[in-house]
């Protein structure tokens, strides 16, 4: 096997000269263009000692840098001609585990590069959803740093430990087994991909819905820093500093520390200097490569986030029942009363990475990983200053994960067999303190508390190949066995005397509603099929089987005295309280069919996808209000989590590219657009209601628009500022989604109408490696809602509204950012 020389990617806009040099760089070969195209490349000659680059390895890079240079001039060049057309850039992903053409994936994908990601202002994950059929990332309700993740109807907006995502979130090929923390800031990225559609076979358990990678960036061969500083509305100002450098030949060390800070979007009436939507974020990541030898390298990284922003409230949409608060003109106002403000969400965690090729067509790769993160969460679900629903969190996670890859690639069979393991733990402690309530029933103080210890160990055996049954015509096949245990310790207790001293208080228990544990073991079989044929020359056209399930458990808010009495012989028996207690997995069989097309020699990009899917045995986690004692006041609550649901999802998927123009105003100049649209019918076919009886009809999808789109314009053109040669690039973006609801059961003030995106970026990149941007996101300043929290009841006739917990009436709603805008400047060093 010849010698591997690892030189730095190309990225970026590049004179020939540019590319050439820096692809030699520290190579020990050097090039240039020498007559009527040909490239000359050859060994530096050393003034003394040996030459520190080895026969074979010259051979090699000799090689790989003519295929480069030859195909650099064998493409059509506008440059040379205006009436060729343009070579498109080959969009890299590892959507199926190994690095392919994102037009031969045969699946729904969406990807968004470093630069993409930068063209359009992106400060983290959930930018992405925007741009993405079908999908919806979200921060959840009362932090900055949780996610709430749905794809083609299928997600979880619940954070609390014991339900499962229905999304899987990837840093860097680890699953993060929990939304705490996985709002992941965007900072030194590659790229991001978005897989639509159950990933049950290469990504496994709670992928059902899809999955979303978040992929950062290697370091380079050569010695490298940048520095970008952000500074906008709302004080918003941010610093980034990355820096890396090569110790000897085979060694890279580098790191990245960021800081994010902004003023809020409003402010807590009630607390004073406490403000709503603010930020105040830090985070660092480092990470070493080490190339061991030709055929092995691994790579160690670490991150660490720590969230210290104000506890973001929501907005009451009516007037409180019992004292007439009106509601606030500004949707990010509040009058939430806490006794302690404080949030803090810290998260961290490292991975391994080794792979070695032990063969020309063997690789072995291994994902060793560790994550932790803890989050103190204040919530005050009514938003007043009363001391009513109010809800203290903690949450405490922590997971251990293991996969071990065998890659195969001959010239028509490729794949991979692979072994999962994960020891993950999530603790979730809170207060729901209902002090006007408890005055009522003549419990002073009165506060519901809930503790919940989850523990999940999973392994699971999985192979995925796919073979050429000609050149045209290509069969993938494949499988995951999964074996996944669940255990659960579930304490609930009344206390009198308001907060608990887990959160400063002096409350007193007086009762204990559920005292849990249980265990259950689940297993799943995952298989995915799929044909793939080349129906013309750069016309992908596919079929796709695939499966997916989302791991049962136990609800973690279940009220064990709250258990019905099934034989009804007037004792709670065991058995009856562990089906009370516990719910079953739900489970998603997808069919796709797709046609991937470059028109124009790639001019023109068209990705359409059509999906079809049963999803089965759908958990529907709820939170009820429970009068204990027969007067009329609900005193406390309890979750009851059911797979009470079955339903069809069907729609289209289309992410599209162009190039409209080339030399258009100047010589140099390109336009260029990027739509995408998903359409979906998300019906229930079954949903029984706590009563016994099927209210289907009365049901929709939470977070999921019928209409997504998105439509992106892009102009890139030579130019100068102060006397620096460089490109400017303007980029002006519309992102639609039609009307959705937060909850499956509609609320007419709480659910979001149909709303238009209008972003802005203006960029320019010098020559000389220093960028100036200004962007700006929502100009037209619209107030959208995106979670929100209902515990009432309203008559559809008479309009009369019930608390169903409190007694003034929990309907409150978080929104998304209004505008916003920002000068960035970078500098290469």
């Amino acid at each position: 096997m010849a010698e591997k020389i690892r030189v730095a990617p190309l990225s970026g806009r590049y004179t020939f000269d540019e590319a050439l040099n820096t692809l030699l760089r520290n190579t020990g070969l050097s090039g240039g263009l020498v007559r009527d195209g040909v490239v000359r490349i050859s060994p530096i000659e050393a003034d003394k000692g040996e030459d520190p680059v080895s026969p074979k390895a010259k051979a090699t890079l000799l090689s790989g840098a003519s295929a480069f240079i030859v195909g650099a001039f064998s493409a059509p060049s506008y440059a040379q001609d205006a009436e060729d057309p343009a070579v498109r850039d080959v969009v890299v992903v590892t959507a199926q585990r190994r690095e392919q053409d994102l037009q031969d994936v045969p699946l729904s994908v969406s990807s968004f590069s470093g630069d993409d990601l930068e063209d359009i202002g992106a400060a983290d994950l959930t930018e992405v959803g925007k741009f993405s059929p079908n999908v919806t990332l979200e921060v959840s309700r009362g932090t900055n740093s949780t996610l709430s993740a749905f794809i083609r109807g299928v997600g979880q907006q619940d954070p609390v430990g014991g339900f499962e995502a229905g999304v899987g979130i990837y840093l860097d090929d680890v699953y993060l087994n929990r939304p705490q923390g996985a709002v992941l800031d965007i900072f030194d990225v590659e790229r991001i991909e978005v897989l639509r559609g159950p990933q049950g076979t290469l990504y496994g358990r709670n992928t059902i819905g899809g999955a979303v990678k978040y992929v950062t960036r290697g370091l380079d061969a050569n010695p490298a820093m940048k520095l970008t500083v952000n500074a906008g509305n709302y004080s918003r100002l941010d610093g980034i500093l990355s820096a890396s450098t090569p110790i000897g030949e085979n060694f890279r060390i580098g790191a990245s520390v960021a800081k994010l800070t902004r003023g809020g979007y409003g402010d807590n009436l009630f607390l004073n200097g406490v403000e709503n939507y603010n930020k105040d974020v830090s985070a660092a990541r480092i990470q070493a490569e080490w190339d061991i030898s030709d055929v092995m390298d691994i790579r160690v990284s670490a991150d660490w986030l720590l969230d210290k922003s104000d506890p973001k409230q929501g907005h009451r949409l009516i007037r409180s029942l019992q004292t007439g608060a009106p509601v606030l003109s500004d949707v990010y106002d509040t009058r939430a009363g806490l006794m302690n403000p404080d949030q803090r969400s810290e998260a961290y965690g490292g991975s391994i990475v080794g792979t070695w090729d032990f063969s020309d067509n063997w690789t072995v790769k291994n994902i060793l990983a560790y994550r932790e993160d803890k989050s103190t969460t204040p919530i005050d679900f009514d938003s007043l200053p009363a001391i009513d629903v109010d809800v203290p969190a903690i949450y405490e996670n922590d997971q251990f994960s293991e996969e071990l890859q065998f890659l195969y690639s001959s010239d028509n069979l490729n794949g991979l067999i692979g072994v999962y393991y994960l020891d993950a733990n999530a603790l979730t402690y809170f207060d729901v303190v209902l002090a006007t309530t408890g005055a009522i029933i003549g419990v002073p103080g009165l506060n519901a508390q809930t503790f919940g210890d989850v523990n999940t160990k999973t392994w699971s055996v999985f192979a995925d190949f796919t073979y050429d049954i000609s050149p045209d015509l290509h069969l993938s096949v494949g499988g995951r066995y999964t074996d996944d245990k669940r255990q659960a310790g579930i304490l609930r207790r009344t206390f009198s005397g308001g907060y608990s001293p887990l959160f400063g208080g002096t409350a007193v228990p007086i009762s204990t509603t559920s005292n849990f544990n249980g265990s259950d073991r689940f297993t799943d079989f995952s298989p995915r099929v799929s044909l793939a044929w080349d129906a013309a020359p750069d016309h992908n056209v596919y079929a796709t089987y695939a499966k997916g399930f989302k791991g049962g458990g136990f609800d973690p808010r279940g009220q064990t005295s709250a258990a019905p009495d099934v034989d009804r012989d007037g004792v709670r028996e065991p058995n009856e309280i562990f089906d009370f207690m516990q719910f079953e997995p739900e489970t998603v069989n997808s069919y796709e069919v797709g046609w991937k097309a470059l028109w124009e020699n790639g001019r023109f990009t068209t990705n359409l996808a059509a999906f079809w899917m049963d999803y089965s045995d759908v958990q529907v986690p709820s939170s009820i209000g429970v009068d204990t004692n027969g007067d009329g006041i609900n005193d406390t609550f309890t979750g009851a989590t059911t797979n009470a649901a079955a339903a069809t999802l069907k729609g289209i998927e289309f992410d599209g590219t162009a190039v409209l123009g080339e030399n258009w105003i100047t010589q140099g100049d390109e336009l260029s657009t990027v739509v995408s649209v998903g359409y979906i019918d998300a019906q229930y076919d079954q949903f029984i209601g706590p009563t016994g009886v099927d209210v289907a009809s009365q049901r929709v999808f939470q977070n999921t628009p019928e209409l997504t789109s998105s439509w992106r314009v892009n102009y890139t053109s030579p130019f100068t500022l102060v006397n620096t040669p460089g490109d400017i690039t303007l980029v002006n973006s519309l992102s639609y989604r039609s009307e959705s609801s937060q909850f499956e059961t509609p609320n007419a003030l709480l659910d979001q109408e149909a709303f238009t995106l209008w972003d802005m970026s203006l960029i320019f990149r010098s020559d000389e490696g220093w960028t100036v941007g200004v962007h700006g996101k929502n100009l037209g300043d619209e107030r959208y809602k995106v979670a929100g929290y209902n515990f009432v009841s309203i008559n559809p006739t008479t309009g009369v509204v019930t608390p169903t917990l409190g007694r003034e009436g929990t309907l409150t709603a978080f929104y998304g950012d209004p505008r916003t805008w920002w000068v960035s400047i970078s500098q290469d060093f």
